[in-house]
C-alpha cells in the first residue's frame, strides 16, 4: 500500500490541486532533512538528505535542475521521506555554487554536457554518499530538466548497483553518439509536456524507438499542454494537472521498483 502524507503549509495554501495521494503543491514550513557536506577528490559538495520516519522502503536519489541544488529539490526530498522513502537530493556543481542569470547556468550544464565522464563520476559520487549516511540501499534515480538528462546518462552508463528503475521530468532525452541503452536497464519513466518547445515530441519518439529496438521496459507519459518545467511550484509554467499526473505515475514505479 502506497504511504502518503500532507506536510505543513505555508503562504497560499493551493488546496484545489491537491487530488488524493498527491502533495506536491504544499509547501513545509521548515526543511525536514539537512545539508550534507561531501567530497569527490578534491573538491567540495552539498548534498540534502531527508529520511523516512520509519523504516524506509527505499531511496530516492534526486538529481537537480540547471540552477543547481535548491530549496526545490529539497521541498521533494521531504516529501518523499514523509511517504516512506529515504531521498538524498546531490550537488553537481560544488559547495555554494548555485547560479542565478541564465549564461551562468547554461555554463554549468555545459560544462558537464561536454563531460560526460566527469558527469556520470560525480552522479555516482552523490549516490555513494547516500549510502555512506545509511540509507536504505535499493534506489530509483529520479531528475528534473537538466538534471533528467543526467538520470539517463547514468542509465546508459550502467554503472550504478542496486537501481532498481529511472525517471526524468521534463528531462533532455537525446543520446549522445557512441552511447546506447542495455537490454536490462532497469525500468524508464519520462515524464513530458505536450507544449514543452525545449525538448520536442520528435525527441521522445526518438527515445521511445530507442528503448523499444533495446528492449527496455519503459513508460512515457506526455501532458497535454504543459510546458518544458511544468513541475516547478510557484513558476508561470507550473500546471498542476501534469504535475499531478507525473508525481501519481513515479509512486507506481517506485511501488513496482521499490
Amino acid at each position: 500500500m502506497r504511504r502518503t502524507a500532507t506536510p505543513t503549509l505555508r503562504g497560499l495554501l493551493l488546496g484545489s490541486l491537491m487530488l488524493a495521494g498527491f502533495t506536491g503543491t504544499a509547501l513545509a514550513d521548515e526543511p525536514g532533512g539537512h545539508g550534507i557536506d561531501y567530497q569527490v577528490g578534491d573538491e567540495a559538495f552539498t548534498g540534502y538528505l531527508a529520511s523516512a520516519p520509519d523504516e524506509a522502503r527505499g531511496t530516492v536519489l534526486i538529481v537537480h535542475d540547471w540552477d543547481g541544488l535548491t530549496d526545490y529539490e529539497r521541498q521533494r526530498a521531504d516529501m518523499l521521506a514523509a511517504q516512506g522513502y529515504d531521498a538524498f537530493a546531490i550537488d553537481l556543481y560544488g559547495k555554494g555554487n548555485r547560479p542565478v542569470e541564465t549564461d551562468a547556468r547554461k555554463a554549468e550544464t555545459a560544462r558537464l554536457y561536454d563531460d560526460r565522464e566527469r558527469m556520470r563520476r560525480l552522479t555516482l559520487a552523490g549516490l555513494e554518499e547516500a549510502r555512506q549516511q545509511g540509507v536504505a540501499r535499493p534506489t530509483v534515480v529520479m531528475g528534473y530538466c537538466f538534471g533528467g538528462a543526467v538520470v539517463l546518462e547514468l542509465a546508459r552508463s550502467a554503472q550504478a548497483e542496486d537501481v532498481h528503475g529511472y525517471a526524468t521530468f521534463h528531462g533532455g532525452l537525446g543520446t549522445p553518439e557512441g552511447q546506447s541503452y542495455a537490454a536490462d536497464t532497469p525500468p524508464i519513466l519520462v515524464a513530458h509536456g505536450g507544449a514543452d518547445t525545449a525538448i520536442t515530441m520528435s525527441d521522445v519518439a526518438s527515445l521511445a524507438e530507442e528503448l523499444e529496438t533495446a528492449g527496455v521496459t519503459y513508460e512515457i507519459e506526455v501532458y497535454s499542454g504543459a510546458p518544458h518545467a511544468f513541475t516547478v511550484i510557484g513558476s508561470d509554467r507550473y500546471q498542476a494537472r501534469a504535475d499531478e499526473k507525473s508525481w501519481a505515475a513515479f509512486h507506481s514505479l517506485l511501488d513496482e521498483a521499490l
